[in-house]
């Protein structure tokens, strides 16, 4: 059960690669800076976050996980 559900999000993010869809999306989400924190609001991932300065590498998208 767990190797199928890592084989499925594996693909997803092989396929958001190709797409180049991984800091950017066709609608309004939420991303959040793993380093501090801040959240943004938006299609795609801010280069810079104004909070600590860390790159774009470090937004990823908000998850509800509750």
């Amino acid at each position: 059960m767990a190797e199928k559900n890592h084989e499925d999000q594996y693909s997803a993010l092989a396929a958001n690669i190709k797409k180049n869809q991984v800091f950017k999306k066709s609608t309004k989400v939420s991303w959040v800076c793993r380093n501090c924190g801040y959240v943004h609001e938006g299609e795609e991932a801010i280069d810079e976050c104004p909070a600590c300065a860390h790159a774009r590498a470090h937004f990823e998208l908000l998850g509800e996980n509750y």
